[in-house]
């Protein structure tokens, strides 16, 4: 697999997200899965997708854990990537909290679930509002000094917070949500991370599954499934999104590809320094997933999937998106 370029960090161009490793979708933890969720870990490796990205928030900490045991032995042949600051370790529950207190527990917690002396790329979550950014990247630049993380990673950022974090330390990655359903990242946000040499890390670029076009009623939910009350899988929204997943199907077929891989591959065109994160636990979507690599689009099929009708509804609920720095 060819890769892409986070900064000064290689990673495989398509790599693999943990997060329903630890049944994130649903309350759930799916702990029956852990074998095959450790299979797909190893399958990835061994297709090249060796870029594992996974967080602490996840589980909390099962997801960790898990790509902690299927990298046992192995730690050598991936970019380990997680997060933190969405948990509080002082108050043990998920919270918001940046402080160098909290953020000095939680790689250690990291460092001792995944079972390595250092941490690829390490992504603040969620930008906190109560602490400077310039002091999180001052803490996250001592553990570069100490040899305990290599590379420094913001989630869900604004350009101003890039800008002043990047000024303290080189930022490798920016993490946040792009794929054909959600381009906002293309106004600002992309032409800010070229001009600062930094790489972008697309999480959800099949639409929170629903760009697999496997998913054609929320019914398939189960009821605590957190979809259900996401705008764009609600009501008519659902309905004219779908549309989006059937035009992706028809350009798709064209190639003989999945409506998944065409997704992946067509975000695979937008630069070298993009690097989805496709997430499952399953090693049939990992194959899938990782086979987009091989897609070549024309490009005509490129203008078309570029013209796509834009995503109705917002991209998350009214909670979830006041926890995105703006």
């Amino acid at each position: 697999m060819k890769n892409a370029a986070l900064g000064a960090l290689s990673v495989s161009r398509i790599g693999l997200g943990a997060m329903t490793m630890a049944g994130t979708y649903t309350t759930g933890r799916g702990l029956d899965d852990d074998d095959e969720s450790i299979r797909t870990i190893h399958r990835a490796i061994e297709l090249g997708a060796t870029h594992i990205d996974t967080a602490e928030i996840y589980g909390p900490f099962h997801s960790e854990e898990v790509v902690g045991r299927a990298i046992k032995g192995r730690r050598d042949e991936v970019v380990v990537a997680t997060k933190f600051g969405l948990f509080s370790h002082s108050e043990r529950r998920r919270l918001i909290d940046s402080s160098p207190a909290n953020l000095r527990i939680a790689v250690e917690g990291s460092l001792k679930r995944l079972g390595t002396d250092h941490i690829d790329l390490y992504y603040q979550h969620r930008v906190d509002p109560n602490i400077p950014i310039e002091d999180t990247v001052g803490t996250l630049s001592e553990l570069v000094a100490e040899g305990k993380i290599l590379h420094i990673g913001l989630s869900e950022a604004s350009p101003s917070t890039i800008r002043r974090a990047h000024a303290i330390h080189p930022l490798a990655a920016l993490q946040t949500e792009y794929s054909l359903w959600t381009r906002d990242p293309e106004a600002e946000i992309l032409p800010l991370l070229r001009q600062l040499g930094i790489g972008l890390v697309p999480y959800s670029p099949l639409g929170h599954g629903l760009l697999t076009g496997q998913i054609r009623t929320i019914d398939d939910f189960a009821d605590d499934d957190w979809r259900k009350t996401n705008p764009r899988f609600t009501g008519e929204n659902f309905q004219r999104n779908l549309r989006i997943v059937d035009e992706v199907r028809a350009i798709g077929a064209e190639t003989g590809a999945t409506p998944a891989q065409t997704a992946l591959a067509w975000l695979l065109t937008r630069g070298n320094d993009i690097a989805p994160i496709p997430g499952t636990k399953r090693v049939a979507r990992v194959e899938e997933n990782t086979a987009a690599d091989g897609i070549e689009l024309g490009a005509a099929q490129i203008e078309r999937l570029n013209d796509l009708t834009p995503a109705a509804g917002a991209r998350h609920d009214d909670a979830n998106m006041a926890s995105i720095d703006s």
